[in-house]
Formats: C-alpha cells, sequence, structure tokens
C-alpha cells in the first residue's frame, strides 16, 4: 500500500513503474460517489508527484462491475442551483487532466459516468464480460463527464446517438469492433487486469519525458485541427532535442544496445 489510504478505492503497485488503481465499492457496483471521487483526484496527486511511476492502471473490485455509474441516491433531490452552483462533475476531468498514460482495465458493467471514466483513460481492454452504455437518458438526463462527445469521437455520430439516445447497452466484443476499445483480453477479471498491467510497465518503462510528449500530441488529435495538431506534433518533437533521454535512446541505437533512459527526477 502507498502512504496514504483511503476509503473508497485501493492503490499498489503490481510492477515497477505501475500504479493500480482499484475502485472499491463492490456492494454498490463501484458505484461513483462524491467520497470515492475525492479519493480518486487524491490519488492522482499522489501519483503525479511520485517520480517512480510512469503509468497508471484502473479497474474495478469485483467481477461484476468496473463503474455502474454515478451514485444516482447522491444525485436524486439535487436541484439546478445545487448542481450549477456547485459545478457538479467538475472534479471528474482531473483523469483527463492527468500526464501520464492511464489504462483502463473493464471487468463487467461499465455504465454511466463508468463508462465515462473508462473513455477518460487513453488506452481500454477488457474482458469478454465487459458491458459499456451510457443510459442517462432512462433518468431523464444526459451524460454529463464528457460521454457525448468522447464516445461520438470514437464511434461516430451515428452510432452515438442510437445507444445515448435509446440508453442501449454495447458488449465488449462490440466495444472492440469499433474502435472503443483496443482489445478484448482472457476470460475474466484477473485476465483482463495483467494484461492492463503488462502494457502499463511496458509504457513506463520508456523514456518518460517522450511518453508524455506522446500523450500530449495524441490528446491534441481530438481537440485541434489536422494543421494544428501536426504543428503541435512538430514542435514536440523538436522539444525533445533538449533531452537527455533524446541523446541516449538514438545512441543506444547507433551502438546496437539497450538506453539507459535518465526517467528526469521532476517526472
Amino acid at each position: 500500500m502507498r502512504a496514504q489510504e483511503y476509503q473508497n478505492i485501493q492503490v499498489s503497485t503490481p510492477e515497477t513503474g505501475v500504479a493500480l488503481i482499484r475502485l472499491n465499492r463492490p456492494k454498490a457496483l463501484n458505484a461513483l460517489s462524491n467520497a470515492l471521487m475525492a479519493d480518486v483526484n487524491a490519488a492522482l496527486s499522489e501519483l503525479a508527484a511520485d517520480t517512480s511511476i510512469g503509468a497508471v492502471v484502473f479497474t474495478g473490485n469485483g467481477p461484476k462491475a468496473f463503474a455502474a455509474g454515478a451514485d444516482i441516491k447522491e444525485m436524486q433531490n439535487q436541484t439546478f442551483s445545487d448542481v450549477y452552483g456547485g459545478d457538479m462533475l467538475s472534479r471528474w476531468t482531473k483523469l483527463y487532466e492527468f500526464r501520464k498514460p492511464t489504462i483502463a482495465a473493464v471487468n463487467g458493467y461499465a455504465l454511466g459516468g463508468g463508462c465515462e471514466m473508462s473513455l477518460m483513460c487513453d488506452i481500454i481492454y477488457a474482458s469478454p464480460k465487459a458491458v459499456f452504455g451510457l443510459p442517462e437518458i432512462t433518468l431523464g438526463v444526459i451524460p454529463g463527464a464528457g460521454g457525448t462527445q468522447r464516445l461520438t469521437r470514437a464511434i461516430g455520430k451515428s452510432r452515438a446517438m442510437e445507444l445515448i439516445l435509446t440508453g442501449k447497452t454495447f458488449s465488449a466484443q462490440e466495444a472492440e469492433k469499433w474502435g472503443v476499445v483496443s482489445k478484448v483480453v482472457g476470460d475474466g477479471e484477473d485476465e483482463v487486469v495483467h494484461e492492463a498491467v503488462k502494457t502499463a510497465a511496458a509504457i513506463a518503462n520508456k523514456g518518460r519525458l517522450a511518453v508524455l510528449a506522446a500523450k500530449e500530441s495524441i490528446k491534441g488529435a481530438d481537440e485541434l485541427s489536422l494543421s494544428q495538431g501536426i504543428q503541435l506534433e512538430k514542435r514536440i518533437f523538436h522539444s525533445l532535442f533538449a533531452t537527455p533521454d533524446q541523446k541516449e535512446g538514438m545512441t543506444a541505437f547507433v551502438e546496437k544496445r539497450k538506453p539507459k533512459w535518465a526517467h528526469e527526477s521532476h517526472l
């Protein structure tokens, strides 16, 4: 266990350079309560400052759910003044803004806020029994943590309209076919987490500055025009020539040996 203990999540280090965050409200299917999201944000702040960590894996505790959505009981009696004045869901942006790579290992249900949380991650792996969906329409609302935007970018307008306006769920196999997830892994919770940790370890073993830079550039593809994105990529590429890892990586290639990354101390 890391330096800080949390009430609603479990944080561990299953591999060198990798942190694993388990959403830990199994009796509530890991519903994303305010307290749980506060724990997630606190853990992300800790991990952002931890120079030993190069990538983070998210999963749910138990085989039934990654996260079955936001905690409806907390929202049920809220008014417009409450949610607008209190800027509800504002604390959910920290995951998307987190600079180190993140992987969602989805086991069971990823619905509503749980689906949105997985979409905020950089890579998604799913178990064969994973189920995704944005069923907020059945509650008289719409997705509020980026679901209408990120799912549409992932699968296109027509399919996103169908799923969000009907509240229909979709399977792991459909998610893979449509490009929502990178791949469907194994036949249970342990396999998908193991594969996600394995990939996270491979990422953490790369030069940390280049990894951060690549993530920033890829995210730009969602938010910028093509010409702006290419300009961003070029400038980031140029900037990496000021780093020790660029010198080490290219020298190691020429000398036909494995690079010894510096993992700069501020990462």
